[in-house]
């Protein structure tokens, strides 16, 4: 008796470990649907610290899900599903009421362009996931590129600048974070870092310094961060081709 009750008691905490990171995955469904309603109130600040919120929780439900060992086929579908709200969705109606409501026809398709793109990155992770190199990602996330767009919004809104002056801008930057999602450029993921593991003292210092500065101009600094992120792929990719055609030559000119 004693024996079947401790197997139905570990059997109810397992379930509850299963729903620990679907509880993050809503959460941050919860922040990207609040974005939505926050922009459509001319709220756009409040919007955008969502979003960023939501990254934050995007972020933390896959390493519980790993680190309890929870990982689902269901909580997989759940958490891309949340992340087109999130990062597709909630980002480009953001950056459409804000600046680009009254560019007529090309404010609506940079948005929606965004949108699209957004959706095939998140296909497209969900299709290659078992065969791409998880050092790597193939294309913008999600989450960066909604991470720029967003961050561009609340840097402009915290200088107090005009959208109208800048609504071309914001088009540009739409366009290029949703491009640059579905293009083959490769982002370094992080996913190899192992917070159970030991880290040298120097990396401590260095995430106290990260929160030092973001803490001190969290829109400047996080749209900055993001902005070298979403440009250091096409480095690396310039430097890749470059030494690709270095080589190439070198062996050229052994040959002659």
């Amino acid at each position: 008796m004693a024996t079947s009750r401790s197997i139905v008691g570990a059997e109810r905490r397992r379930r509850g470990i299963y729903i620990l990171p679907n509880l993050f995955t809503t959460a941050a469904l919860f922040a990207g649907f609040y974005a939505i309603v926050q922009a459509m109130n001319g709220m756009y600040e409040q919007a955008c610290v969502a979003i960023f919120v939501a990254m934050i929780l995007d972020s933390l439900d896959g390493r519980v899900a790993r680190m309890t060992n929870t990982q689902s086929a269901f909580g997989a579908e759940y958490d891309s599903l949340a992340d087109m709200v999130s990062f597709g969705a909630a980002p480009s109606l953001v950056i459409y009421e804000w600046a680009m409501r009254d560019m007529g026809k090309l404010g609506w398709i940079a948005a929606f362009v965004y949108c699209v793109c957004a959706a095939l990155r998140l296909a497209r992770f969900n299709t290659n996931i078992a065969i791409i190199d998880k050092r790597f990602f193939q294309g913008l996330p999600s989450p960066a590129a909604a991470a720029l767009v967003t961050g561009f919004v609340w840097l402009m809104i915290d200088t107090q600048v005009d959208p109208d002056a800048v609504r071309f801008l914001a088009c540009g930057v739409t366009i290029f974070a949703g491009i640059s999602m579905v293009t083959n450029v490769f982002f370094y993921s992080g996913k190899q870092i192992n917070l159970r593991r030991t880290v040298p003292f120097a990396v401590a210092i260095l995430f106290v310094l990260i929160l030092i500065a973001v803490s001190s101009y969290p829109p400047g600094v996080l749209f900055g961060v993001f902005v070298c992120y979403a440009l250091s792929g096409y480095v690396m990719t310039a430097i890749r081709w470059f030494r690709r055609r270095g080589t190439r030559t070198g062996r050229y000119s052994e040959k002659q």
